[in-house]
């Protein structure tokens, strides 16, 4: 159980990772559709997908030619029952969990915006006169 354990809690510890769990938390959604908003390129994205479906924390479909993610939660309550054995840990709640991850996606699409708006400022600097 260690292994995996370490696996989730590794799979966590990335930002880009957690604002897509965020974003998993609405609705299950193609994979274009997760890498839409972020600031890396869909193979970048795919790798992240792998490494949260190897740790268990989403599940991916493939419906026609469209490849979905889903959240499985279950990968949570296996963090949650062993951070409980230590005693002074509460349980961790789905829905404060779910306020985290929605404030990791606010603050994911916040710096995409900024980073957009840089790159168009620059845009129009670079443009002849």
């Amino acid at each position: 159980m260690s292994g995996r354990i370490d696996q989730i809690f590794a799979a966590l510890a990335d930002p880009t990772r957690r604002a897509i769990l965020a974003m998993l938390l609405e609705d299950d959604m193609a994979v274009t559709d997760v890498a839409e908003p972020l600031p890396i390129s869909l193979a970048g994205v795919s790798k992240h997908l792998g490494v949260l479906a190897a740790a268990g924390l989403i599940s991916r479909e493939r419906r026609g030619r469209v490849i979905w993610c889903k959240l499985e939660p279950d990968a949570l309550r296996e963090v949650s029952v062993w951070l409980q054995a230590f005693g002074q840990v509460e349980p961790v709640e789905l829905d404060a969990f779910e306020r985290f991850l929605a404030a990791e996606l606010e603050a994911a699409r916040e710096a995409l915006a900024e980073a957009e708006a840089e790159v168009q400022a620059g845009d129009a600097t670079d443009a002849p006169p």
